[in-house]
């Protein structure tokens, strides 16, 4: 019976969602925007997102975090953007559907206390 109920146990950790995996698990979205993926390298605060819903669209303020250059943050999201519908409307905003997204990227801190803040702002046209 206990050897029964420790395999039961064990079965139910190895596929309980991400218990039991190896390795970096696979990259999520911006919260909020879900169809707005977040950069390898970013992690999101426990409460990284405000989202209002009203009848003219939706606002999402948004922010991610990580040991990751600027540049790379900008290049990344330069490169990925516009094969989701987005079209480029000036230095880091973007347009689609009525929605404008805009992104910036900060670097705070020095050394290796230096860490990247990221903000996602998600507004109707």
């Amino acid at each position: 019976m206990r050897l029964a109920l420790t395999a039961v146990v064990s079965v139910c950790l190895l596929l309980a969602p991400g218990l039991g995996r190896a390795g970096p698990a696979e990259p999520g979205f911006v919260p909020g925007v879900e169809d707005l993926p977040l950069m390898p390298g970013l992690t999101v605060p426990t409460n990284g997102a405000i989202v209002f819903d009203q009848p003219e669209g939706r606002i999402v303020e948004s922010s991610a975090q990580g040991d990751v250059a600027a540049d790379a943050i900008n290049a990344f999201y330069t490169q990925t953007l516009p094969q989701l519908g987005w079209h480029a409307a000036g230095s880091g905003r973007w347009a689609r559907d009525g929605e404008r997204l805009e992104i910036t990227a900060t670097r705070d801190g020095a050394g290796s206390r230096a860490e990247t803040l990221v903000r996602f702002i998600l507004r109707p046209q």
